[in-house]
Parts: structure tokens; C-alpha cells; sequence
């Protein structure tokens, strides 16, 4: 051991003074002070431990380590330069560090013992056997009622492969495949036949942990099923055991007659005692063939077979065994799990799910494509929308993605985890409209259903509402649609009782809102109100820049809802793309490609001009015809500079048309004219125009 000295008994030194003094590794030589009323002095004398004012009076006695606490940082300077080279000088303040978190050490471990020792307090009360093995095959755990069942002490178990325990165990067999094996018979070598269960032990992450076996003796059982052969004995011996099961349990006699059935059968079925004791064992199924004839015509067991039982026709899992005493068959017994409830919990699960997935948006601005300046613009503002709580009016023609950006503005907002609601205002007769917008008390009208009905505006409270060909409301709706907007507040059809709500709404319409107002048919104080924030998608003719983007994307789409592996298109078919004005806009396009798709062989890959309908614009009426336009090119260039030639064409054939004017010019071919300037100076179009 090695000799420690401690300098200063003040409170520090007396806080380490109790903590080294119950080491058994260091030996607390000497506590020195110059106050020999120091507290650390008075405890140093009641221990037996030398003490003294003057510590070099101590260095010549050997002393491994001196704890320098007194805070006097020239007597630390002093000892450092006194004491002898092997003596090791430790501050107080690291020495008494040190010392805490040995202390704190120590206390975890005691920590971890008591919680060890509950955990095995619980492990040995369970009335089932348990053991547990590493990933490695080596057991772990095995409790006291492990012990009993197989005869093995836990000190002779643990540390040991199962198998070297448990010859037959199939514990090892469970870590290769990570497959649960539920309610498996095993004869241990002892003799005693065990009903066990073993899973496997995976963490969230996947990986395997090891495996662990729940069993129980059920030999007092199986004795009594094979040595007792009159089967009223059989009843009285096992209703005690039958009737604490949460599963069904029936048995019928060799005729195929109900001799006893337990308290849970009748839950789950719905038969009483009188309706089945003494009766066919066909009177509870009413959907399937009866197990327990099954087994009493074959003789042989059956598990797992799915059907349906009792008046309600409840959906249960049996398994069905033969009673055979001496070889004689004496009846059967039938174990009936419901599975009802379970199917309904899944059920209902999927209905959740596919209610979340109509609430949910699924569309963010990763899913918009554009790069033109006006689609640039465009988004940029919706990003900016999505962020304060402003209404916003997408418009633009049909097609071009409106709600696309609904999705997306709803997605970007604080919003996004509540509900999205999405209404087509045009979809929904005007008679209707408005009670499902904002529903409707009980008695409202004929047909109203009990209770009334919740609305859209209500659905969608905390979250947002998507309200697609604003244009299309009644005055009606519309008035009501004011009031949401200005006292964020709706009033159900046939109610009086106004209902607050907290809604962001987003609407949309492809109609002029301006012509409405002038016709009277659209009021001009909600126009106010939702053109709030406008935000205008142009049309596919004015960015065709983008089409051969939007075909990758379109065709990914088309591949996985028709099963198809369509690589892209070729050349020639995306200059006739490019040709077109596209009146339908992104929607045209897609349904253009899906066409294609769908008439294509199944060795095809490319989308070519064959593929394509006949494309025609309605302002000049000519086919593009890509054959005749295609002469031009050279079709072993790149698609880019294919394109690149193909629109300096069109804008110096417009400027000629035009007569230079490169306003105009820009107005025409939905380019801004800073643009234009950009493209006439990569073309060199200026001097071509000049000359």
C-alpha cells in the first residue's frame, strides 16, 4: 500500500480525509494543519492517524503521495520543491475529483446490483420457465423455475451452449433464421414434455442480440389425457385448468358430441353450455368443416386452420388434437383463438392510413420542375407564401400544376403536420357545395344524418384547405366564403352557433376572376380578399425549355403506376414535342407520353415519333411534322446543339416577321427581353438581322 499525506484539514481536506479512508489501496500516513482545531485534525486523532502542523517534519517518512488542500498556492509551490522526486503531489481539487467520481463509481455499481437483483426477483417469481442465450450461443439467464423444470442448476447453466444444457434445444436453430416459434412441444431428457415458445432477440436497428425460450410443464396434463379413459373424469379433472384460459377450449366425445366447453368459448362464440353439451360438434361453425369431425375420422392432429364460429360468425384460429387413451380414441379437444379483433385493429389501421394518406400532402417544391424566369418567379413566391399565413390565388390554365404548388406551399409551412383538405369547387353540385364546405346541424334538411356533419373548413382546422376553380362558387358560397376570411369563422347549414377556426386557405382557378367581376357573377370584395397574394404558373408554351425535363420526370412516374421500363425519347419525337403549343399544358403532356406508353412493345425503350398522336396547332393548323423538319438536322449531333439550332431558327424567323422589333418579338415567343437580348448575342443573331 502506498503511504498518503494530507495537507490542510479544513473542510476540503476533511471531505478527502473521509473518502481515502475507507481505500483499501492507500494508507492515510499523516493529516498536517497549522490550526490543530482543524476539523480534519480532530478526525485524523479519533482514527488513529498521525498529525502535526509542520509537514516537512513527514517527508523522510516515506510518504508515496501528498494532497496538497490547503488553497495557498505558494505552499503547494513549497512542497513541489521540497518533496522528494518519487513523491507524487496531487492538488486538492484533482484529488478530491478523483475521489467523487470513484465514489459515484461505486454507487452505480451498487445501483446496478439492486436493479439486477429486482430484475431476477421478477425472472424467479414467473411461474414459467425461462432461459436466455448471447448471440453467440452461451446462456445467459435461466431462472429458478428453469432449474426445476429441467433439472439443471443455474451456476451449472450459465456461461454453457444450450445445448450442452439442453441437448435438443432449438435456441440455435432460432438465431440463424430470427423466426418466433410459438407453442412448440419438446420431451426433455428428463422426460418432462414442456410447451415452449422461443423468440429472438433483435434491436430496433436489426441486429441480433441473441435468443430466448418461455416454456411450461404441461406433463401432469398429458398424463392425465392418456391414462385416464373415462372421459367424465377427463371433465371434472381438467375444467379447473380449461376454465382459466382466455382461448375457446371445447371437447367433444368419439361420437363428435360436446362434452365441455369453459367460460371463454361461450365469449367468443356466443353458444351457451345447453346449446352445445350433447350436441354435434358442427353446431358452432358457420363457415368451414368442422375440426373436431376431422380429427376424429383421421386421427391425426390439425393447427392453424382458419374459420368462422357461432351466430356472429366470429373469425377465429383452431387447432384441434385427439384424446387417444391405450390406443383407443376417446374424443377430441379443440383450442379456438380469436382473431376478430385483431383483423378489425388492422382493418381500422388501413383505413387510418389511407384516410392520412387523402389528408396528407404529398407534393414539396422538389417535385415542381422549372427553370424559366417566369416558373422561377413563380415558385419563389409560393416559398414565400408558404411562410406567412397569407391567402393565396394560384392561377393559370388547366394543367399547369396548380395544385401541385398547393401541395408544396402547404408542405413549406408550419402547417404541414395537420391536415391538408383539398376541394374541387367545380366537382360538387351547387346544392351541395356548401354543406360539405361547412356542414350542417342535425334536422337541417331531409336526408340530413344524425347527429350532422362536420365540413371541410372544420376537417382542416390548424391546418390548410385547397380550394381548386374558385371561380366556379355560387353568390351563396361566396358570401360565406367572405366571412371565413374576415371573422375566421363558419356557420354549419341550419345552425346559428358560429364555429371558430384557424384554416390557411389556398385557391386556384384557371378563369379570368376580373371578367367575373364585370359580368357580377364573382364578388369583388372576396376577390380583394384572395388576391391577396396572386401567383401566376405560366403555361407550358412559354417555358418549353423545360419539356425535355418534364419528359424524364413524366415517363419515371408512367414507368411505376404501368409497370414499364421506358428510358426516354428520342430526338427526333422531343423536337416534335417542342413544336407544339400544348393547350392542355403539363397534363396534355402526360397524358400524351402514357399514350405512347401504352402502345409501345415491351422491347422498346425510346419513345419515338411513330409513338406521338398527330400534334397540330390550332392558330396555324400545320402538323408538326417532324420528318420534314428533321431534314435540317444532322441526327448523329447532340440533343443540345439539335435544340440550340433549332430555336436560333425560330427567333430569327420571328424577328424577320417582326421586322426586328425585339419587344414584340419577345412578347411573341414568351421570352423577357433581357432574355431575348441574351439569346441574339449567343446566336449572333444581331449582325445576321443587320445584314
Amino acid at each position: 500500500m502506498q503511504n498518503v499525506m494530507i495537507v490542510g484539514a479544513g473542510k476540503g481536506g476533511t471531505a478527502i480525509l473521509k473518502i481515502l479512508k475507507e481505500s483499501e489501496m492507500l494508507n492515510l500516513h499523516a493529516v498536517v494543519d497549522r490550526n490543530l482545531d482543524a476539523p480534519g485534525i480532530q478526525m485524523a486523532q479519533e482514527e488513529g492517524i498521525k498529525t502535526g502542523t509542520c509537514w516537512q517534519s513527514f517527508l523522510n517518512e516515506n510518504i508515496d503521495i501528498i494532497i496538497e488542500v490547503t488553497g495557498n498556492d505558494e505552499v503547494f509551490q513549497e512542497i513541489r520543491d521540497t518533496k522528494n522526486k518519487k513523491t507524487v503531489l496531487i492538488p486538492g481539487s484533482v484529488a478530491f475529483l478523483v475521489a467523487r467520481l470513484m465514489e459515484e463509481k461505486e454507487e452505480l455499481i451498487e445501483k446496478h446490483q439492486n436493479e439486477s437483483y429486482q430484475q431476477e426477483l421478477i425472472f424467479n417469481a414467473t411461474n414459467d420457465g425461462m432461459v436466455v442465450i448471447d448471440k453467440f450461443g452461451k446462456v445467459i439467464l435461466f431462472n429458478r423455475r428453469a432449474e426445476e423444470i429441467m433439472g439443471v442448476k443455474k451456476d451449472e447453466a450459465i456461461g454453457k451452449f444450450v445445448v450442452e444444457v439442453i441437448p435438443h434445444s432449438r435456441l440455435p436453430h432460432i438465431l440463424e433464421t430470427r423466426r418466433i416459434e410459438s407453442n412448440q412441444e419438446m420431451i426433455l431428457k428428463n422426460g418432462k414434455k414442456i410447451i415452449t415458445t422461443r423468440i429472438p432477440i433483435i434491436e430496433e436497428n436489426g441486429t441480433l442480440i441473441g435468443a430466448f425460450a418461455v416454456f411450461k410443464d404441461i406433463t401432469e396434463v398429458v398424463n392425465l389425457a392418456e391414462e385416464i379413459t373415462d372421459l367424465k373424469e377427463i371433465q371434472t379433472m381438467l375444467q379447473a385448468i380449461i376454465h382459466s384460459s382466455d382461448d375457446a377450449i371445447s371437447v367433444v366425445d368419439e361420437d363428435g358430441r360436446g362434452l365441455l366447453i369453459n367460460p371463454a368459448y361461450t365469449r367468443i362464440t356466443g353458444l351457451t353450455q345447453e346449446q352445445v353439451i350433447g350436441q354435434p360438434a358442427t353446431t358452432d361453425i358457420s363457415e368451414g368443416e368442422s375440426m373436431h369431425m376431422k380429427v376424429l375420422q383421421t386421427r391425426r392432429a390439425v393447427r392453424g386452420v382458419a374459420m368462422r364460429v357461432g351466430p356472429n360468425k366470429k373469425e377465429v384460429i383452431v387447432n384441434v388434437a385427439p384424446i387417444i387413451v391405450k390406443g383407443k380414441l376417446k374424443g377430441s379437444v379443440g383450442v379456438i383463438h380469436d382473431m376478430s379483433e385483431m383483423k378489425s385493429l388492422s382493418r381500422e389501421l388501413s383505413r387510418a392510413r389511407q384516410l392520412i394518406r387523402k389528408l396528407e400532402a404529398k407534393y414539396t417544391f422538389e417535385d415542381i420542375i422549372g427553370k424559366s424566369d417566369e416558373m422561377t418567379l413563380a415558385i419563389e413566391q409560393a416559398k414565400l407564401g408558404a411562410k406567412t399565413p397569407a391567402t393565396v390565388l394560384l392561377r393559370g390554365e388547366s394543367g399547369t400544376g396548380k395544385e401541385l404548388f398547393a401541395h408544396a406551399i402547404h408542405n413549406a409551412s408550419d402547417r404541414k403536420y395537420n391536415k391538408f383538405i383539398r376541394v374541387n369547387c367545380a366537382a360538387i353540385s351547387e346544392s351541395l357545395l356548401e354543406s360539405e364546405l361547412f356542414g350542417y346541424e342535425e334536422g337541417a334538411f331531409s336526408g340530413a344524418i344524425r347527429g350532422g356533419k362536420t365540413g371541410f373548413f372544420e376537417e382542416a382546422n390548424n391546418g390548410s384547405i385547397f380550394l381548386d376553380e374558385i371561380g366556379e362558387l355560387s353568390a351563396n358560397t361566396q358570401a360565406k366564403l367572405l366571412r371565413v376570411l374576415q371573422e375566421n369563422e363558419i356557420i354549419r347549414v341550419g345552425g346559428t352557433k358560429p364555429v371558430t377556426i384557424n384554416v390557411r386557405i389556398i385557391a386556384a382557378t384557371n378563369v379570368n376572376l376580373e371578367k367575373g367581376i364585370a359580368k357580377g357573377t364573382f364578388r369583388e370584395d372576396l376577390y380583394y380578399r384572395l388576391n391577396r397574394m396572386p401567383i401566376h404558373i405560366p403555361p407550358l408554351r412559354k417555358r418549353k425549355d423545360e419539356i425535355p425535363l418534364l419528359c424524364e420526370r413524366l415517363i419515371q412516374k408512367i414507368n411505376r403506376d404501368y409497370g414499364r421500363n421506358v428510358e426516354g425519347v428520342t430526338q427526333v419525337a422531343l423536337l416534335q414535342l417542342m413544336g407544339y403549343d400544348w393547350p392542355g399544358n403539363v397534363r396534355e403532356l402526360e397524358n400524351i407520353l402514357g399514350r405512347a406508353i401504352i402502345f409501345m412493345n415491351y422491347y422498346e425503350t425510346l419513345i419515338d415519333v411513330h409513338h406521338l398522336p398527330e400534334l397540330k396547332n390550332k392558330k396555324s393548323g400545320q402538323e408538326l411534322n417532324s420528318t420534314n423538319e428533321s431534314e435540317s438536322f444532322t441526327l448523329d449531333r447532340t440533343l443540345s446543339e439539335m435544340m440550340e439550332e433549332y430555336e436560333a431558327n425560330i427567333i430569327q424567323q420571328t424577328l424577320s416577321r417582326l421586322k426586328g422589333n425585339k419587344t414584340l418579338t419577345a412578347k411573341t415567343l414568351g421570352l423577357s427581353v433581357r432574355n431575348l437580348y441574351y439569346k441574339l448575342e449567343k446566336y449572333n443573331l444581331e449582325k445576321n438581322i443587320m445584314q
